[in-house]
């Protein structure tokens, strides 16, 4: 990864985190204009970083349910 994404990537980690404990899912938004107001590069891997962790927790959480929906008898027939 190039600096950009790195720097971009610990951003959004630090960004999820923070909209977790505080409850504020606009606060993406909200640090995404900051980077935006400076570094339209910086700004769009932001968010692409964002996209795909969010989107892996989304996946990731529907899979532990169906294991424990497995686990607990009720898989579904597919």
């Amino acid at each position: 990864m190039s600096v950009t994404d790195d720097l971009a990537d610990a951003l959004a980690r630090d960004t999820i985190e923070a909209m977790d404990k505080i409850g504020d899912d606009n606060l993406i938004n909200e640090v995404a204009k900051q980077l935006a107001a400076t570094s339209t590069t910086s700004e769009e891997a932001y968010m692409t970083s964002i996209r795909v962790r969010l989107a892996e927790r989304r996946a990731r959480n529907y899979l532990q349910k169906r294991i424990a929906d497995f686990a607990a008898g009720n898989s579904r027939d597919k």
